[in-house]
């Protein structure tokens, strides 16, 4: 068992052994110099403390000190880069340090990070305390990881073998049922016109439960393969957008006067007149939209959003800035994915930005992200995919109106 103590600035980590005889600690130390608990931490010889109760069964290692404001554990205790500053009234447990099946917390955030990790506090680069326990409570349990893996083998096993959705399922079944009707349909009195929003119909339908069905799992998709399907989907949604382009590149001589740098987008959408858009779409990790927390009393764009609308902006900009020859350019390259002689056009471009799911947000937060919306609207269209869901049931709540189903 592992606790901590807080004693004349210095931070303790506490082992008690309770299935085994504590001496297999001293064996390992001696032999090796070190010991690890948990696959988390790694103390030394030099950090053991010597008893002053004589209590066998009980090891103290120096892992830290303390003051008013932090707890400042040594990195090479937990295998990070930097030291880790705990905020001192936070209390720590080994769940604070440690995931299901001895995962280390901090050594995967450190992985992810390349500067000092605190936590709570009031340092400017501080993870709040509020934020780390929601982290904390949304680490993977061991039933989930097994189901992560099972998401992203059939996620893995749908790019490349001809496996089928429940929705394609689904819309297959439909479409055979209505082949089967045709002959009645064509002999009756204006009937196609019905058959015609019934098709539409379970077209908006299978493209809901097709969406519905790949953000329960997201994390089964790479991040290609995700945004292929989910352009394919957006055509469907708002069609008068009739290609998606993928990997376009153009150059700007804006960054680097002296030659010619390559931007490359991941997607550019071309409606039926020629005229392009961008779109950048993101997966969806919980709230990627607004701050958890108020910055004088607002919430704010988080950094990701932030950094997702200034890309955009910039791309914008090389668009614009290249004119006719990135016109041609593109034209020329994609003319097999495009109608006969249609040709790009560059006239006021736009970028949407599809991200994050707002079905977890409070009415504050949603309040405050229709503000940033409407900040950018002129330039930028910020979507999550609850947007695209809800669309989606407005649209089959008005066909199926029309078709009297």
């Amino acid at each position: 068992m592992i606790s901590f103590e807080d004693k004349d600035n210095n931070l303790t980590l506490v082992y008690v052994s309770e299935m085994q005889s504590i001496s297999w600690v001293d064996r390992k130390i001696n032999a090796e110099g070190s010991v690890t608990f948990n696959r988390t931490f790694t103390v030394t010889k030099a950090d053991l403390i010597k008893s002053e109760t004589n209590d066998e069964e009980v090891r103290r290692f120096l892992i830290g000190s303390t003051d008013k404001n932090y707890r400042k554990i040594r990195k090479a205790i937990l295998g990070l880069r930097h030291d880790l500053l705990i905020s001192t009234p936070i209390p720590l447990r080994k769940e604070t340090f440690v995931a299901q099946k001895n995962i280390s917390i901090f050594r995967h955030i450190d992985n992810l990070v390349s500067e000092q990790i605190a936590i709570g506090g009031d340092r400017d680069n501080a993870i709040p305390e509020e934020e780390f326990r929601r982290l904390l409570k949304g680490f993977p349990t061991s039933t989930e990881l097994v189901k992560y893996t099972d998401a992203r083998i059939a996620g893995v096993l749908r790019e490349y073998l001809e496996t089928m959705t429940d929705a394609e399922e689904r819309l297959l079944s439909y479409m055979k049922r209505r082949q089967n009707m045709e002959p009645i349909l064509r002999d009756k009195k204006n009937l196609p016109l019905q058959a015609a929003n019934e098709l539409e119909l379970e077209k908006y339908i299978f493209v809901r439960d097709q969406l519905e069905e790949i953000l329960e799992n997201p994390l089964s998709f790479n991040e290609t393969y995700w945004q292929k399907l989910v352009a394919d989907l957006f055509l469907l949604i708002f069609p008068q957008y009739i290609a998606v382009l993928e990997g376009v590149s153009v150059k700007e001589y804006y960054s680097n006067p002296a030659k010619a740098t390559h931007r490359k987008f991941d997607l550019v959408l071309v409606n039926a007149n020629g005229c392009i858009d961008i779109i950048e779409i993101k997966k969806p990790f919980g709230n990627s939209l607004v701050s958890n927390s108020t910055y004088r009393d607002n919430y704010i764009p988080r950094r990701e959003l932030s950094g997702s609308i200034m890309q955009a902006e910039k791309y914008l900009f090389y668009l614009n800035k290249g004119g006719r020859e990135i016109e041609k350019e593109i034209t020329s390259k994609y003319t097999s994915q495009l109608p006969k002689g249609l040709e790009v056009k560059i006239a006021n471009p736009k970028a949407i930005i599809l991200n994050g799911r707002d079905n977890n947000l409070s009415q504050e937060q949603k309040f405050d992200l229709e503000f940033i919306r409407r900040k950018y609207s002129n330039i930028v269209d910020i979507l999550s995919y609850d947007d695209l869901l809800r669309r989606l049931d407005n649209l089959i709540e008005i066909l199926r109106k029309r078709s009297g189903t």
